[in-house]
């Protein structure tokens, strides 16, 4: 099973992603393009990660999962929320970080995505 600073790494190691805590101090906010892809409430056990998704695949993963509900206090049909308690493979955990990461990606400016490009 995953924890924060393992999936604290993971997201870090992104091109131009950055963290903060605008919220309140236990939910832990990763960014590009200052654009949030990814919350986390580090106040809870089991750890509950936040990530935006396609809303096709939000429901696939929702009725595959039941560690993975509708994003909690987030518009449901682009977030998920997964509660990272080990049914949840840590493989499939990368790959909705890197969705999250890649649909913020995708919906910047050219320019923008080429800047973040270039600084690899």
């Amino acid at each position: 099973m995953r924890n924060l600073e393992e999936i604290r790494d993971y997201c870090l190691s992104k091109t131009g992603v950055t963290e903060d805590f605008p919220f309140d101090e236990f939910t832990l906010v990763f960014r590009v393009a200052n654009k949030i892809f990814f919350l986390a409430d580090t106040n809870k056990y089991p750890l509950s990660i936040s990530l935006k998704c396609d809303p096709l695949r939000a429901i696939e993963l929702r009725e595959q999962y039941e560690a993975i509900i509708g994003g909690y206090h987030l518009n449901k049909k682009h977030w998920n929320s997964v509660f990272v308690d080990g049914s949840v493979p840590d493989l499939l955990i990368n790959e909705m970080i890197d969705h999250s990461y890649n649909l913020i990606i995708g919906s910047l400016p050219k320019s923008l995505r080429a800047q973040i490009a270039e600084s690899t």
